[in-house]
């Protein structure tokens, strides 16, 4: 009877070893510094965040500049005049956060135009890598440059130019 048991766990785990699992690699670092369009997408977001972020600035130099000048008159000033500096002063403040938070915010212009740019070309390597991994078989494909968790991974099983390849750039 025991020799009966073992003999079904063998026949078990060679089945079991048998469908074993294949995975890949992709470096989407490498594939994205190899794809115009990123390269392209990254400038663009990068001046108009500039721009942005010069014109939040300005305004608040000018709400910074509005308070040490009402520091410097406060002496000077009756209460109706004090009161009305500092709801200017209160309102470029204002003005300079939510400006921020509309350009910068989670739900942002910045994030949007982020999304507008960059995921076609995220989805495009997303269905590059889909098709691979089904043609190849792999069950799983893992980033090793999103993903600090591996410490290495063989080149063989490294699909970055190949991805490269069926998106139609040369590596």
């Amino acid at each position: 009877m025991k020799k009966l048991i073992i003999c079904i766990i063998c026949v078990v785990c060679g089945f079991t070893s048998a469908s074993a699992q294949k995975f890949a690699l992709i470096d989407m670092e490498y594939i994205l510094k190899n794809i115009p369009a990123y390269e392209r997408a990254n400038e663009q977001l990068s001046q108009t965040s500039k721009q942005w972020q010069a014109e939040v600035e300005a305004i608040t130099v000018e709400a910074q500049t509005l308070y040490k000048n009402y520091q410097n008159e406060a002496v000077f000033l009756s209460k109706e005049q004090k009161k009305e500096r500092q709801d200017a002063i209160v309102e470029k403040e204002r003005k300079a956060a939510d400006l921020k938070k509309k350009y910068f915010g989670p739900e942002g212009e910045l994030f949007k135009k982020r999304n507008a740019l960059i995921a076609p070309i995220q989805d495009e390597i997303y269905n590059a890598v889909k098709d691979i991994a089904e043609m190849r078989g792999y069950q799983l494909v893992l980033d090793r440059a999103s993903d600090s968790g591996i410490i290495f991974g063989s080149p063989r099983i490294d699909i970055s130019s190949e991805v490269l390849r069926k998106l139609g750039y040369s590596n």
